[in-house]
């Protein structure tokens, strides 16, 4: 799986468990740390820690394993590491406070309707 597949399947996964406003964005022209960032809303930090335990569980049936979590499920921000990309997980709240896509405007956003 490259890293494109990891964002969309990443994507996927949390469409499937109801996530809000996802997107995903090519960084790679912008960021060394990573090639794509993936971000998703939870309606609460419930469901953000619903959301990353969902995703870390299906990307270990594909044999790929996360580097690091930070965040805690109580904290409304949850960020997940798999090297090449990143998934921020965040209360609404927190995704309208901290704006993240603002950063990343110039970048490519990934369709995920196909």
């Amino acid at each position: 799986m490259d890293c494109k597949d990891m964002a969309l399947f990443a994507a996927n996964v949390l469409d499937n468990k109801k996530a809000r406003d996802i997107v995903a964005i090519h960084i790679g022209s912008k960021a060394a740390f990573a090639d794509y960032m993936v971000l998703a809303s939870g309606g609460s930090e419930r469901q953000v820690g619903t959301l990353c335990d969902e995703l870390e569980e299906q990307f270990e049936k594909e044999g790929v394993f996360v580097k690091s979590i930070e965040g805690k499920k109580t904290s409304g921000w949850i960020l997940m590491d798999y090297g090449d990309i990143i998934v921020n997980l965040l209360t609404v709240e927190m995704r309208e406070k901290y704006n993240i896509e603002k950063v990343w405007g110039d970048c490519e956003f990934l369709n995920l309707e196909d």
